[in-house]
């Protein structure tokens, strides 16, 4: 399913782009991340739905990524014209180049806050002084962290406070915890559940209680505005595709998964266990909708901890794409 785009055609698609204002495309280049987040953006490549709604004639390529700095860098150069992404990345981003917007939702939930066993963790109170694992600085994940130390008083060291913040890949935290290296972490799914079942972790915060709970943005579509503006139709047809790939997946949990977990091993070697990715998948809410005042108060914390210049968000939402395709 995965096209790999060559350096030649990257440079090629970047000339096109930079040739003048106008845009309009055969050829669209979505990127996402091969993580369980971005399971709206893998059921429509593997069922087809992007194909179906673009139409002949138009050409899919597509990336993975390893985190949100990257994604949203290649978004900046003009490599990738729209997918999934983590909001702080695209938030963080917009500040210093307003070049995107977010134009759906794609995934709520889905994060969770686990403690190591014997961490003598019973509350969040408790990290007092102890060390969290986070997938990378400025991840939705961390901002999620720092909402709620800020409840009970506490805050990370970077800004004074006793709660060490340790970058880690999740997929190697496990490896953390088992080596007593780390005290907690704040992870996405399914990491949450692979910690759960090889490291014995607890869950201090489920998917319902950590941050906004439910109502917390881990995955938006975001897409160029120079693509957008001159591409109405195939942005309205992404839309429509990513839209089957919700219903698909709340009608279809198990196959959704599986479809999933066969994409991840043939994009990138890892083969994850069907049953743990299933389990984890009860904590995601794929959606389409977005929740701009979560957005808001994600952005105020981030200027808070020095990631932004700026909280003034105005404009990063364009709901106009979406609330055309649910008219239809």
């Amino acid at each position: 399913m995965k096209k790999i785009l060559s350096s030649f055609g990257a440079l090629l698609l970047l000339g096109v782009a930079g040739c003048g204002s106008e845009e309009s495309a055969d050829e669209v280049h979505i990127g996402y991340f091969p993580n369980f987040t971005h399971i709206t953006t893998v059921v429509a490549l593997e069922k087809g739905y992007f194909e179906e709604e673009f139409g002949e004639g138009v050409h899919i390529e597509t990336s993975t990524f390893p985190n949100g700095s990257a994604f949203m860098e290649a978004m900046s150069t003009q490599e990738i014209d729209i997918g999934t992404v983590g909001p702080s990345p695209a938030t963080t981003t917009y500040l210093r180049n307003p070049e995107h917007e977010i134009i759906a939702g794609a995934v709520n939930g889905g994060a969770v806050l686990a403690t190591r066993e014997g961490a003598g963790i019973e509350s969040v109170e408790d990290l007092d002084g102890k060390s969290v694992a986070i997938p990378t600085i400025g991840s939705t994940q961390d901002i999620m962290l720092r909402a709620v130390l800020s409840e009970v008083g506490l805050a990370v060291e970077d800004d004074g406070g006793t709660v060490r913040m340790v970058p880690q890949a999740p997929a190697d935290t496990s490896t953390l915890f088992l080596q007593e290296d780390v005290d907690a972490a704040a992870t996405q799914e399914p990491w949450g559940v692979y910690l759960e079942n090889q490291a014995d972790a607890d869950i201090l915060l489920d998917e319902e209680e950590f941050a906004w709970g439910t109502e917390s943005t881990t995955t938006v579509v975001t897409a160029r505005k120079g693509f957008t503006e001159s591409n109405e139709d195939l942005t309205q047809a992404y839309l429509r595709a990513h839209i089957r790939a919700v219903e698909f997946i709340e009608e279809n949990q198990e196959e959704a998964v599986e479809l999933f977990v066969n994409h991840i091993e043939e994009t990138t070697g890892n083969k994850l266990d069907y049953e743990e990715t299933l389990e984890a998948s009860k904590r995601l809410n794929p959606t389409y909708e977005i929740n701009e005042e979560v957005l808001q108060e994600m952005a105020t914390i981030s200027y808070e901890a020095g990631y932004m210049q700026s909280d003034d968000i105005e404009g990063l939402v364009n709901q106009t794409f979406l609330e055309a395709v649910l008219e239809e």
